[in-house]
């Protein structure tokens, strides 16, 4: 699904050329879930923007699905990134005037999609995030895991092939976190592809494949058993 081949990025800070990606060879397959981390400056976000078609890179080898992304047009990419591609962000970035499902609704807008069909799904997508009592309501009237579900949701209406989320529970509590990673976790058993980018090692520890950057190369790419969550103690009275 994913194969990149030498891929590299260079920044130009000042007078020097700092490296963002340098020679990265990565496959990812269709349904994996896969943590990206590693310490700030490491790559693990332009990674993210480069198989996400923010960014490009300045040499090396792209496809998606068998089609080559490196040289492909402003226009095609934004297509591909319409149709194939979602996003989640640890800031959610939802439009402000906008109301939770006129913000689900967006994307489809954007790709010319009928109203009755827009209706269709957006109806469909608050049901499912439990978003029913806050449909009408603006972002700023929202916590922020409802924010983060109209985020996930408004990823996902396209029904992407791959979801791309970068640090998505950073600006959330412990409870809803988790309520998050669990919603991402069961779109990723839908064989929606995912991959996350984490500081969190416990969340990292999730996905069935961890990879770790430095210095903006792959240093490690393990796979490993699906994760399990440990059972709480039980307390046993005394014979």
């Amino acid at each position: 699904m994913i194969s990149l081949t030498g891929i590299s990025r260079v920044f130009t800070v000042g007078d020097e050329q700092v490296y963002g990606l340098r020679d990265v060879d990565l496959e990812i397959t269709t349904g994996e879930y896969v943590s990206i981390m590693g310490p700030s400056g490491s790559g693990k976000s332009t990674l993210l923007n480069m198989i996400g078609l923010l960014d490009k890179a300045d040499s090396g080898r792209y496809l998606l699905e068998g089609e080559d992304m490196t040289g492909l047009d402003d226009s095609r990419q934004a297509d591909l990134r319409r149709h194939k591609i979602g996003f989640i962000f640890q800031f959610f970035h939802l439009v402000p005037r906008m109301s939770a499902a006129e913000n689900i609704e967006l994307p489809m807008i954007l790709a010319g999609l009928p109203s009755s069909e827009r209706k269709k799904r957006v109806q469909g997508a608050i049901e499912a995030f439990g978003l029913t009592n806050r449909a009408r309501h603006r972002p700023d009237e929202l916590s922020g895991g409802q924010r983060q579900r109209v985020a996930i949701a408004r990823a996902t209406i396209m029904r992407p092939h791959i979801l791309l989320a970068d640090e998505p529970t950073g600006n959330l509590d412990r409870v809803s976190g988790k309520e998050v990673i669990d919603i991402l976790e069961d779109l990723n058993r839908q064989q929606i592809t995912l991959l996350m980018v984490t500081h969190d090692p416990e969340l990292g520890r999730r996905a069935k494949r961890q990879i770790h950057m430095v210095d903006g190369r792959i240093e490690s790419d393990v796979a490993q058993g699906p994760f399990r969550e440990k059972e709480p103690k039980k307390n046993h009275e005394a014979n």
